[in-house]
């Protein structure tokens, strides 16, 4: 019976797929002259599971994590999406994982970092600046030297889209940092007390100089954002899909923003 299925299924896929071409084809020309988001947060979720459910360890649905990023990243900039934040790694991830996940992350950014400065000329040709932000201080040398070098590498680019990976990195921490920042300032003279608002709090931030996220993404049927941007994204358009983040595909993304594109933003007017 289970031979049976399975090729009932695969017959089913081969008459369906006609028809998924015209579907795909019929959202892509609903999204193509639309309006697009200037910055997208993205939160990578279900890794661990997608590789759970597959009877793998759990730092191989990372690995698969990955390779889909990349994918992702091309899909967004070929969109003339201009800001991408993704949540590459929580403070939570950093401080809580067992040591073995903790090490198996952390050689993973090791090795995409590598990758990165191999290919540096894909980037120089997207014109893509790539930072890296959270707490650092959690993030072994090796790897935050490898970041900076990254970090400098593609400053020097003509700018047309920013890449902002979030490590070891948590929204209230950044808030807190910002206060810290800000308060310095304020004991030395640099800035005046009664001039505070919100346009230069957001200068203290880590995004400093960006945008706020028009749309952030979550997959893996999770409904919050997980200390992801919490300042940046008070009038940010949340869009949660029920796949995996390894199985995430480039339609998913095209319903993410055909979704975007038809809610009406009012920022609270």
């Amino acid at each position: 019976m289970g031979k049976a299925l399975r090729t009932l299924m695969t017959v089913g896929n081969i008459l369906l797929k006609p028809v998924y071409k015209v579907y795909e084809r019929w959202l892509w020309l609903q999204i193509k002259d639309g309006v697009k988001p200037r910055h997208v947060g993205i939160i990578p979720d279900g890794n661990r599971r997608w590789a759970r459910e597959r009877s793998m360890p759990p730092w191989l649905g990372h690995e698969f994590g990955y390779k889909k990023l990349r994918m992702v990243l091309d899909w967004l900039w070929d969109l003339g999406i201009e800001v991408v934040t993704v949540y590459a790694m929580s403070t939570e991830n950093c401080l809580y994982r067992s040591s073995t996940e903790r090490e198996k992350l952390f050689d993973l950014a090791r090795r995409a970092l590598r990758e990165i400065k191999e290919n540096i000329d894909d980037f120089r040709r997207r014109g893509v600046r790539i930072k890296f932000f959270g707490r650092m201080e959690l993030v072994p040398n090796d790897v935050v030297e490898l970041a900076k070098e990254i970090e400098e590498l593609t400053s020097k680019y003509e700018q047309k889209h920013v890449l902002n990976v979030a490590l070891c990195y948590g929204g209230r921490q950044e808030i807190v940092d910002a206060v810290r920042r800000l308060a310095l300032d304020v004991k030395e003279g640099k800035l005046d007390v009664s001039k505070l608002d919100e346009n230069t709090f957001s200068r203290y931030l880590y995004t400093s100089g960006l945008p706020d996220p028009d749309l952030i993404i979550r997959t893996s049927g999770e409904e919050r954002i997980s200390n992801f941007l919490l300042w940046q994204s008070a009038y940010s358009e949340l869009y949660f899909c029920e796949v995996y983040w390894p199985d995430f595909r480039r339609i998913d993304l095209w319903r993410a923003i055909r979704s975007y594109q038809k809610r009406e933003r009012r920022f609270g007017r």
